[in-house]
């Protein structure tokens, strides 16, 4: 124990000396990274300036990038939201195999390849009737899945953090790393699946002709037609077709409940997909249980920056911390 406290008053050369003769293998784990730490702190003595420099880097970079997203994303919404997505996609593939993330890696490849087909049917031409009822379906077992799984996931950090865990037995550090590992599937698919979804919503619109992002629709909405799906609203006994509830928007244009529903709440339209008035979303959903999905939609959204764009702005920081020579 006397050379760990040599080694937190040594200071200079003198102690870097002392920090190197340390025999870490007669230590405990906790005295090991005590002078690790104390180590850290000696290669760093008198680099205050060099800290402050890296740290305005950190803040001017963020600022930076920031400002340029927004105008990309006002700019040119297409392309931000591709690249985005694509980002979220691909980039934790990397981080899965480098740390050998396996049950990750097999979730991932599952939900992309069934994504992939679903993504196929939505973008074919002409679109299958039953497609968007399938898009809307698969999309909406996943919001719901990772909406569970946050839960969960978020109310297992809670119990560790409240030692509730110790009631059942369950050490902090596993029942920490079960919440964490449920709250971050929760989230990453929750983000990747809206924006999926959102994609493929547009591509379906503006096939069946009602929808179109920018200019008028193509078609002439019918009072008997649903523009999310294509098919009749009202369905005779002797026609073939799905009875189901509808739902009314302040416009007067009436859809079929489940598809105006994945509209504004898996596709992230809250427009009305014929002539774009904006929907009252507490509205629709008047119940109070179902208002928390309008939540965390929005908090999908804001999570989405930060799963995308923040690790590629923290490695554009360490590049020019590298160039400039700067630890």
């Amino acid at each position: 124990m006397a050379a760990v406290v040599e080694v937190e008053v040594g200071g200079g050369a003198a102690g870097e000396r002392e920090m190197d003769e340390v025999d870490m293998s007669d230590l405990s784990p906790e005295e090991q990274w005590r002078v690790e730490h104390a180590r850290m702190h000696a290669k760093h003595r008198g680099h205050e300036a060099m800290h402050a420099e890296m740290v305005l880097i950190l803040i001017a970079t963020l600022v930076v990038a920031q400002l340029l997203l927004v105008q990309w994303k006002q700019r040119h919404p297409r392309s931000y939201n591709m690249v985005t997505l694509f980002q979220m996609w691909v980039v934790p593939v990397y981080f899965t195999v480098k740390l050998h993330w396996w049950r990750f890696l097999v979730i991932w490849i599952l939900f992309s390849a069934v994504t992939a087909f679903v993504t196929f049917r939505a973008t074919r031409k002409p679109l299958v009737q039953t497609t968007p009822r399938l898009v809307y379906k698969w999309f909406l077992l996943i919001y719901k899945i990772s909406y569970a799984t946050g839960i969960i996931g978020y109310m297992a950090v809670m119990f560790t953090l409240f030692g509730l865990n110790l009631l059942f037995k369950i050490k902090p550090e596993d029942a920490m790393d079960f919440g964490i590992s449920l709250l971050f599937y929760g989230l990453y698919y929750g983000v990747l699946e809206r924006d999926f979804a959102e994609m493929c919503a547009d591509y379906m619109a503006s096939t069946i002709g009602f929808y179109s992002e920018s200019g008028m629709p193509t078609k002439h909405l019918s009072d008997s037609v649903c523009a999310v799906c294509g098919q009749q609203i009202f369905v005779d006994v002797s026609e073939e077709g799905i009875i189901e509830n509808t739902y009314r928007l302040s416009c007067n244009h009436v859809f079929h409940e489940f598809c105006i529903r994945g509209w504004c709440i898996v596709g992230k339209k809250q427009t009305c997909p014929y002539c774009k008035e904006k929907v009252d979303l507490k509205r629709m959903f008047s119940n109070p249980w179902e208002r928390p999905h309008v939540m965390y939609g929005q908090l999908l959204d804001w999570l989405r920056y930060l799963v995308a764009w923040q690790p590629v702005i923290i490695g554009l920081v360490q590049g020019i911390n590298y160039i400039l020579g700067l630890e």
